[in-house]
């Protein structure tokens, strides 16, 4: 009996860990949009650097000391969105000069 709960208490486990894990994302604002998730990723910033000095005084261990990132998620996600628009706007005029010069090497093949 015993062999045949424990698959099922091991995936309720990990259903609880994943859930709990996605409404934390979603209660933060880490789902939201790119500014929300700007905001977030600042107050995780503020947040961590102190946490992490108790947790070392706590175990006695030392942590080198992180280098600083510059990283703005919405000037990432703009120039993705710039990127790929001008990539779909440009298609059309790829597609036409890459037939055009398929068929010329078909042309040049045949004299």
């Amino acid at each position: 009996m015993a062999a045949k709960i424990l698959p099922v208490i091991k995936l309720a486990t990990k259903v609880t860990i994943a859930g709990g894990a996605l409404y934390v994302a979603y209660d933060s604002g880490l789902l939201g949009g790119s500014e929300q998730g700007s905001e977030v990723l600042a107050k995780a910033k503020a947040a961590l650097p102190p946490a992490v000095q108790e947790w070392t005084k706590y175990f006695g261990l030392e942590m080198p000391t992180l280098p600083g990132i510059e990283f703005s998620p919405v000037q990432a996600w703009n120039s993705g969105v710039r990127s790929s628009i001008s990539a779909l706007s440009e298609a059309p005029t790829r597609a036409g000069e890459y037939t055009n010069r398929g068929l010329q090497y078909l042309k040049d093949l045949t004299k």
